[in-house]
């Protein structure tokens, strides 16, 4: 039995926590007052996107759930850096956008072939042998790593073709991308052959070639849900052009004309923008047309709506390859497949301020350690304005300043907070 075809997928994922620094004193024999060698703690390991090609499917989601990176190592003696924790590398099928799972915002659009840092891994602890001064030559105090990021995600597959095969059910859209492609999609006679979506490259001639897609059958009410057509729209999305499929044989006893403008209503009901697609008709089972009728009168209504009609008998062979170049003349003139471009800005984190931070001091420095405050520290950009104004706010608001003066810190006493250290002025 085949495996289900998968689109979509909810995950979670998290960078590696940065390793603690160490405090440590260099002890050798002869060597008095050797002073402080306690090593940084080591990076937390990134979560990266890679787009693998050999993927088609969201289906390695479907059971796993939450992804995890390296947590850094702790720094050690002898001024020994801890480890960088190991990178994880997600792989995705090429087309697949990533967004943020709460505001639903484009995070990335896996398009091209670069790796794509989704969460950052906190950065280590630095060891005793940083706070080493002239005045303050034995510190016994080294700070804890910074937490990685983490990030609920949706995975969402929108295939990469330049051509999207529309229809009805059975109206020969496998049949004809079989026969221009070396896909080979499930063909019979009968409804909804075709459960998932189909990619095959076409190949014109010598430099030119285009991917064309197979959508499973839509039908009326698709946009509503109705059908196959709801779960496979969005893979026309990103189709530069669209060939429709429709059956002018009368072998059913449908009508070709309503069967055209039930889909077009369907893509405008889903997307008023993918109704505006340009598309090519392309009337097949002529090989098997009793009446004539049928034809032309589709013909008449597409080509009053500004769209080119081409006959074709996919089963037979007929028109098919008239048909391929025709799209490669038209997809000539279009622009290139669509890419999504990002939407999602990076909020500030929702600190919750209750816990209160434990303040410590030694040897002269105000060393301030908290939950929160690790979490703050880990989201803010040290190196923007507005974020040191930020967080310079969520200080004074938490009270630590008004604390910090009641311990009697001075005006350039050193307080030091994880990797931040500043001298204190009121």
């Amino acid at each position: 039995m085949a495996a289900p075809f998968v689109d979509t997928a909810k995950i979670t994922v998290k960078a590696g926590n940065g390793g603690n620094g160490c405090v440590s004193f260099h002890r050798e024999k002869y060597v008095a007052a050797g002073g402080p060698d306690g090593g940084d703690g080591g990076n937390g390991g990134n979560i990266i996107l890679q787009v693998d090609d050999n993927l088609s499917t969201l289906m390695d989601f479907r059971y796993k759930r939450k992804y995890v990176a390296e947590n850094g190592v702790d720094g050690m003696g002898q001024r020994k850096s801890g480890k960088d924790g190991k990178s994880l590398t997600i792989r995705v099928p090429r087309g697949t956008l990533v967004r943020d799972a709460e505001t639903g915002e484009i995070i990335k659009d896996m398009s091209d072939s670069e790796p794509y840092i989704l969460c950052r891994g906190g950065k280590g602890g630095w060891g005793n042998t940083h706070f080493a001064t002239p005045t303050r030559q034995a510190p016994r105090f080294a700070k804890s790593g910074l937490p990685g990021e983490s990030l609920d995600v949706v995975l969402e597959l929108k295939l990469l073709a330049d051509v999207g095969l529309i229809g009805f059910p059975n109206v020969g859209k496998s049949t004809l991308l079989s026969v221009v492609s070396r896909a080979q999609p499930k063909i019979a006679n009968y409804h909804f052959t075709t459960l998932f979506p189909n990619l095959g490259v076409v190949y014109v001639e010598n430099g030119v070639s285009f991917v064309m897609a197979d959508i499973p059958g839509i039908i009326e009410g698709a946009s509503e849900g109705a059908g196959l057509g709801h779960d496979f729209l969005r893979h026309i999305d990103r189709c530069r052009l669209l060939v429709h499929v429709v059956d002018v044989s009368g072998s059913e006893g449908r009508d070709p004309v309503a069967d055209f403008d039930a889909i077009n209503a369907e893509l405008k009901q889903y997307s008023p923008e993918l109704a505006q697609r340009p598309q090519i008709v392309a009337a097949n089972k002529v090989d098997i047309m009793t009446d004539n009728s049928f034809l032309e009168a589709l013909r008449s209504h597409v080509e009053a709506l500004g769209y080119p009609l081409l006959t074709i008998s996919a089963a037979a062979h007929q028109g098919t390859r008239e048909l391929v170049f025709a799209i490669a003349n038209r997809l000539r003139e279009l622009p290139p497949v669509a890419v999504y471009q990002p939407e999602y800005v990076k909020r500030p984190p929702k600190v919750d301020m209750t816990q209160p931070l434990d303040i410590t001091v030694e040897d002269g420095v105000y060393l301030v350690e908290g939950p929160w405050l690790q979490r703050l520290i880990a989201n803010t950009n040290f190196g923007d304005y507005e974020s040191r104004l930020w967080f310079d706010r969520m200080l004074r608001e938490s009270g630590l300043f008004d604390r910090l003066e009641a311990m009697g810190i001075r005006d350039g006493d050193l307080v030091s907070m994880y990797n931040l250290e500043f001298e204190y002025q009121r």
